[in-house]
């Protein structure tokens, strides 16, 4: 096992690159420790090149937001046949869809925020199609993590921008009914609870800056709740997981009303493992540690559309300098010419 090599992707293009990198690090640093023989892979538009050119056995998956927790690098790897770690295409771009996540919960009667979507041309009629939805509401993008682009709107007053803010970085938004309550986040491992954090932003709500500024925001392992409250919220969260069809490790973030009620909010399937993520911290207190959690998630790895099939892996060419991509060009047309 500790002979593979594991290229840990980390970077990407999305909005949320920096705290991938924190995540990728923390990842090749345990693995290491561990005695894995992993490498670094920073992910950007040639990364299809990069991966041919490491020739890995394995991937372990530290991106986070687009490009890299939907499904985009998911079937990069699936085409070259290098197992990587978490859920597949399909589970990972329903996830990353909150949307289309929220309708399978619907489906698999989960209870889920009250909602509906927005496109830029619905903003000449906002308070006509928001109609009687009311306030407070959370206007977020329909396709990003970390809270970006999130906003809490308390009247009608503030929708306006926050619905414009929200289309920067999307072109299409979620308006979600607000749950007054506790925010919970579940952590999921190989289709198993290990527990939920409570989550006490010390002012506002858990956004960007609470989520990654150390001592911004308390914590409860377990959360504050009653026994069978806390049962009831661990089964939601694996339901979430089950009906998304995710693998490896996940994240469930939930609130839980004030007056007891548990809602799913989100299934986040590459979670956070920088020192102030949230599966770190529930892990740690399952007596799993760091390094062991890595190499839990690094023994699901596996390529989604092929197991059991055992088809064979696509040959890893390596491509090597500043023409890489011309080399590869010229290849295709010498190919194209015996053909």
């Amino acid at each position: 096992m500790q002979s593979r090599k594991i290229g840990v992707l980390l970077g990407g293009l999305s909005s949320e690159r920096e705290v991938s990198l924190r995540t990728g690090e923390a990842v090749l640093a345990a693995l290491r420790a561990r005695g894995h023989h992993a490498v670094p892979v920073y992910v950007d538009r040639d990364v299809d090149v990069a991966l041919r050119q490491e020739q890995l056995d394995v991937a372990f998956i530290a991106l986070h937001g687009r490009m890299g927790e939907d499904g985009c690098i998911q079937g990069l790897l699936e085409l070259l046949g290098i197992p990587y770690t978490g859920s597949d295409v399909m589970a990972s771009a329903l996830a990353m869809h909150k949307g289309k996540a929220k309708e399978l919960f619907r489906l698999h009667n989960l209870p889920t925020p009250a909602y509906y979507s927005l496109v830029a041309s619905d903003t000449a009629d906002l308070p006509g199609i928001h109609g009687d939805f009311g306030f407070p509401c959370v206007v977020k993008p329909i396709r990003e993590g970390s809270s970006v682009g999130v906003t809490i709107c308390h009247g009608e007053a503030e929708f306006a921008g926050a619905v414009e803010k929200a289309l920067r970085f999307d072109d299409e938004i979620l308006v979600e009914r607000f749950i007054a309550g506790k925010e919970v986040s579940v952590a999921i491992l190989d289709n198993r609870a290990l527990g939920a954090c409570e989550i006490a932003p010390h002012t506002g709500f858990y956004d960007y800056q609470n989520k990654y500024t150390k001592g911004a925001t308390e914590y409860f392992v377990p959360p504050r709740l009653s026994p069978e409250r806390y049962r009831g919220v661990l089964a939601q969260a694996l339901r979430a997981h089950m009906a998304l069809d995710c693998n490896g490790a996940t994240r469930v973030d939930m609130m839980v009303s004030d007056s007891g009620n548990e809602f799913i909010l989100e299934v986040n399937t590459v979670p956070g493992l920088t020192p102030t993520s949230l599966l770190p911290k529930i892990a740690d207190a399952a007596g799993i540690s760091f390094g062991e959690l890595c190499e839990l998630m690094l023994a699901s790895a596996t390529l989604g559309s092929r197991r059991g099939r055992g088809e064979r892996r696509v040959l890893q060419r390596p491509y090597i300098g500043d023409e890489r991509r011309e080399e590869r060009r010229d290849d295709h047309a010498v190919e194209a010419a015996h053909h």
